[in-house]
């Protein structure tokens, strides 16, 4: 509530047809400091049900009414704002850097807002490295929600910036865009800009914010574009165990075998009688039925995970291999693999550049450059824990290296005592990975899967 927005509500006020209410749903006042209500709710009325209020704003007789919305006020309106397409969305931003010192300003003088220039509070602000990380991130991601909202709806919205607010035809433009014929001759001259000074006269550590502000990537340098299609949950691969409250939910091409096997020692069963293959449904009520429950998943290094599926989807000509894929592999994307494997020419080198190449057409794959799906058993990782979080978010999350110690620990947590893990050290065909690996593997798998390379820990293999 600075000059910016209090100058934009006072000239879209200064037009007949138009009333705005200020931040009427700020959580510390209602529409304006030291007011009681605004058209007829109070501030207690309208912590109780916020749309009462939204509702008194929309039905306003004669009047296009509008209010102030922040990415702190109350929360519970805000789908229902931006999902009606009959209400107009202005949406005013600011370089963040001044926006948050001009906050710093306010709160330590106080002054909000400034109608006499006599009355001007000196201050300064001091900046917080990473206080003004975090603001900058909750302002970025309710920017974000707001793009996508609109996007999602078929919607638009108006934007200015804050230097738009002193450009008449801006403004006038805003009019039209609001569907009001009247035009302002002249702006609303009452408020006054409250810190004119440059930066270094506004913040009282202006060289040590130079410093910090350095490490900032404004332009987004280093994010890693990502194409790769939204997953959904995949529920029938999650595995139950047969009477302890555990639920194991597999990431493709990672350790099923060797976790279920586990998970049927607990109860002394053999894996094939794991409940598994449930819908939705029955997950939840069993989930309700076990109070205390415990989720998780496991992660396998990505170099490791793309060679299993290679040896065992791609090259194999076994009954769950993916047929249709390896043909396409071999005819469009030439990937030179022979008909059928063991084959006298098909040797470790061959071998070596077959799984390259596989590689090169993962990185193409996951970037929506191929015609060929994205399996699940080479999604990322982070793509399939994604999914997984619509239906249920595990309760941790192990990489492969750790379920020695991890998951007897687990199964201690519930009761079982430490149930010991002894993994089955499968070794994949024609080649293991170990005979191949080099430097080049890995950072082809890096450029594969810099999402999980990133987001999970992963170092280089062995």
């Amino acid at each position: 509530m600075r000059t910016g927005s209090n100058l934009l509500e006072s000239n879209l006020n200064g037009f007949a047809d138009i009333e705005c209410h200020g931040e009427a749903f700020n959580p510390s006042f209602v529409g304006y400091p030291n007011r009681d209500e605004v058209l007829g709710v109070t501030r207690e009325g309208r912590d109780l049900d916020p749309f009462l209020l939204l509702a008194a704003i929309k039905d306003q007789p004669d009047v296009l009414a509008g209010f102030r919305y922040f990415n702190d006020h109350d929360p519970r309106i805000l789908s229902t704002v931006l999902n009606d397409t009959r209400c107009a969305k202005i949406i005013l931003t600011r370089n963040p850097l001044e926006s948050y010192v001009s906050l710093g300003i306010a709160r330590s003088t106080g002054q909000w807002k400034l109608t006499n220039v006599k009355r001007r509070k000196e201050g300064q602000a001091t900046f917080e490295d990473a206080e003004f990380e975090q603001y900058l991130t909750q302002l970025q991601t309710f920017q974000l929600k707001l793009l996508k909202s609109l996007q999602a709806s078929g919607q638009t919205a108006y934007y200015l910036s804050y230097e738009d607010l002193q450009d008449l035809d801006v403004i006038n433009g805003l009019t039209q865009f609001l569907g009001v014929a009247e035009r302002l001759e002249k702006f609303d001259n009452t408020l006054k800009k409250q810190n004119p000074s440059p930066l270094e006269d506004k913040v009282s550590n202006y060289d040590e914010m130079k410093q910090a502000l350095a490490k900032f990537d404004y332009f987004s340098l280093s994010r890693t574009p990502n194409f790769e299609p939204r997953r959904p949950p995949a529920v029938p691969s999650y595995v139950l165990a047969a009477k302890a409250p555990l639920m194991y939910m597999p990431v493709r091409s990672g350790v099923e075998d060797q976790v279920c096997s586990w998970l049927a020692d607990l109860d002394g069963y053999t894996a094939d009688c794991l409940p598994s293959k449930l819908p939705p449904k029955e997950l939840r009520q069993w989930k309700l039925q076990n109070v205390g429950h415990r989720s998780f998943s496991v992660l396998r290094h990505p170099v490791v995970r793309a060679h299993a599926v290679f040896c065992s989807k791609i090259l194999s000509t076994g009954p769950d291999n993916f047929g249709m894929i390896r043909k396409k592999l071999r005819n469009f994307y030439k990937l030179q693999i022979p008909g059928r494997i063991p084959h006298p020419d098909y040797g470790r080198k061959t071998h070596k550049e077959a799984f390259k190449a596989f590689l090169k057409f993962l990185r193409a794959n996951l970037a929506g450059q191929t015609d060929i799906r994205v399996d699940a058993h080479w999604a990322t990782q982070a793509a399939v824990l994604q999914g997984m979080s619509n239906f249920a978010i595990p309760h941790r999350v192990y990489h492969e290296e750790e379920l020695e110690t991890e998951l007897p620990a687990l199964s201690e947590a519930i009761g079982y005592g430490r149930q010991p893990y002894a993994p089955i050290r499968s070794v994949d065909e024609p080649y293991a990975l170990s005979e191949i690996y080099d430097e080049e593997i890995e950072n082809l798998a890096k450029m594969v899967y810099q999402r999980d390379y990133v987001m999970f820990g992963f170092d280089r293999w062995k």
